[in-house]
């Protein structure tokens, strides 16, 4: 491979890097509506069928926002998680930290979860989408009893995923949040 060739791989990486995360900046700020084609390539200062030359479209820019959103859960929920010693502390440590990511990372949050995208959590999914479910995985496992593991986890984590919509969507009372922490963790580590 020649030297102008990696130039312009590497050069192409980083075009697409600083679109994904233009994306994501304009939509920390301004929500996901304003996130367009045109004010991308306006804020990037290229032309639209540059972006397009490195995605479909706004669906899979949020895909890659997603994606990359997935890879960062992982990482917080692996390191508090093992940072915990036991597993019920550690519950309580993946359960704030996810509360947490939701409400203070909404547009990233809302880019996994609630955006259209072309993303599926399940065996076809990007590694970024497996790691931030295994992770899941290893906080509810110790709790799952007899339950398969996996179901057990992936019911864990709607009750988790409906605490965080419901709360940053204002649908529940603000000072109620301990208790509702309270309650989550005890309906988890509960003999089953």
């Amino acid at each position: 491979m020649s030297a102008i060739q990696t130039r312009k791989e590497r050069e192409r990486a980083d075009r697409h890097q600083r679109i994904i995360d233009t994306a994501r900046e304009l939509a920390e700020t301004k929500g996901w509506e304003a996130v367009t084609i045109r004010r991308l390539a306006d804020a990037i200062e290229y032309s639209q069928p540059v972006l397009y030359s490195h995605f479909a479209g706004k669906d899979a820019i949020v895909a890659a926002v997603a994606e990359q959103g997935c890879a960062e859960l992982a990482v917080a929920t692996r390191e508090a998680r093992e940072r915990a010693a036991t597993p019920e502390a550690g519950l309580i440590a993946v359960t704030e930290n996810y509360l947490a990511f939701a409400r203070d990372s909404a547009a990233l949050y809302d880019a996994i979860f609630l955006l259209r995208t072309d993303l599926k959590f399940g065996p076809e999914a990007p590694q970024a989408l497996k790691d931030a479910f295994l992770e899941l995985l290893h906080t509810f496992a110790p709790f799952a009893g007899s339950h398969d593991v996996e179901t057990f986890t992936e019911v864990a984590w709607s009750a988790l995923h409906g605490l965080a919509t419901l709360d940053r969507g204002g649908r529940l009372r603000p000072d109620f949040r301990d208790q509702r922490l309270e309650i989550f963790i005890a309906q988890w580590v509960r003999p089953a």
